[in-house]
């Protein structure tokens, strides 16, 4: 089977598949949980899985305060998803805009915005999140702000130099030639002819915003609760590896799942978009 002339593999089957079942998961939370993520059974605390010897009501065990894990899990899928499609979002749009105007152009405006984006990426990430959080405090609004602007800069490279290669073509001078003016000629002319390197920069950008949002959650800066998150689960099983190990093995499956199937379809629609791999 081939999609976009490329040969659908194993491991682009397995990767679309995990997505779309993520996503499903999100979507259908609340039917598919069989308790409420917050609700507490203080009796059967640190309950093992049910095909570990635990009670059948809790597929996958309880917490510490006797919370299901299945249901807690699927719900952390809502926030995972949300926090990863918003803060790739704002990066694409500033990444995008940034990049057109660069490329297109060129001179003081190239270098001006250029010269931000090296000093942005010579400054490690995780000091900027930590920083801005630290100060205007930890939620979800603040942190899916924060995620797209800091992560732009990969967008607006990108785009630049695929801009600086299309802009002396023959249909880009004929809308010039024929009065056409810069913003259309950008929209019109330019954009659409560079969707293929964007969608790929964005899909493979949403596996590193989840590990983020996971790790900064995992550190107390990400969504607060009552909201649950897969970086906070792990963090309050952390305790309990050695006596309770389904409190952080299972956040961090689901974590490796979703960002493994991102990276397989990431991977498959650069070779697929690329058309100097289109033959192959």
């Amino acid at each position: 089977m081939k999609v976009l002339g490329r040969r659908l593999s194993v491991p682009v089957i397995v990767g679309s598949a995990g997505l779309v079942i993520f996503m499903l998961i999100a979507a259908l939370a609340p039917w598919l949980a069989p308790h409420g993520p917050a609700e507490a059974f203080l009796l059967d605390r640190l309950s093992p899985p049910a095909w570990f010897g635990g009670d059948s009501s809790y597929a996958l065990g309880t917490d510490h305060l006797g919370r299901d894990m299945l249901s807690r899990l699927l719900y952390g899928s809502r926030i995972a998803l949300a926090v990863g499609f918003a803060g790739v979002l704002i990066a694409a749009v500033i990444g995008i805009v940034l990049g057109l105007v660069s490329g297109y152009f060129g001179g003081i405006v190239d270098t001006a915005i250029m010269r931000l984006v090296d000093t942005l990426i010579s400054i490690p990430n995780v000091l900027l999140y930590l920083t801005v959080l630290g100060v205007f405090g930890p939620s979800f609004g603040i942190l899916i702000t924060v995620i797209g602007l800091v992560n732009w800069t990969t967008f607006a490279r990108v785009v630049r130099a695929e801009v600086l290669s299309i802009k002396r073509r023959e249909y880009v001078e004929a809308s010039h030639a024929s009065g056409q003016r810069t913003h259309l000629v950008l929209l019109r002319h330019i954009l659409p002819n560079i969707g293929g390197p964007i969608i790929v920069v964005a899909t493979l950008n949403l596996a590193t915003v989840v590990i983020l949002e996971a790790s900064l959650s995992f550190l107390g800066l990400g969504v607060q609760p009552p909201t649950v998150t897969w970086g906070r689960m792990l963090a309050d099983g952390r305790n309990y590896v050695a006596t309770a190990w389904w409190l952080a093995t299972f956040p961090g499956v689901f974590i490796t799942m979703l960002c493994l199937s991102l990276i397989l379809v990431g991977d498959w629609l650069r070779d697929a978009l690329d058309p100097r791999l289109s033959g192959q």
